[in-house]
């Protein structure tokens, strides 16, 4: 008959329990995507505000390239833009969708409809 100690048993079972946890302690961050349709002409003043923009992400963690892929249409106000880059964002499945602008909301809205949400 094979006796196993009581701490060699503890031992076995503990580690057994840790071992998925460290599985998926080794396995790299998941990168998010953020999709933006911003109201403006992707120029000197856009680009600049956007720089502002993802240097707070990155004080709150998020970093492009290494947790985060930034997806951003500049529709420069106008309905054509929005009507085209609404649908495009929406169909890269970002799990969060920023919008800039009234103008932008409407198209967007009608894109997402029928979306799953994830809560």
């Amino acid at each position: 008959m094979l006796r196993i100690r009581r701490r060699d048993f503890i031992a076995f079972v503990g580690g057994a329990a840790a071992w998925p946890i460290a599985a998926r302690a080794q396995q790299p961050p998941r990168i998010r995507r953020l999709g933006v349709l911003m109201n403006l002409p992707e120029n000197a003043e856009a680009q600049s505000r956007y720089t502002v923009f993802q240097q707070s992400l990155a004080e709150m963690g998020w970093t492009a390239g290494r947790n985060l892929q930034v997806d951003i249409r500049w529709g420069a106000a106008d309905a054509d833009l929005y009507h085209k880059y609404a649908p495009e964002l929406v169909a890269l499945a970002p799990d969060v969708i920023l919008v800039s602008g009234t103008s932008a909301l409407g198209p967007m809205q009608r894109a997402t409809r029928g979306c799953r949400s994830y809560s």
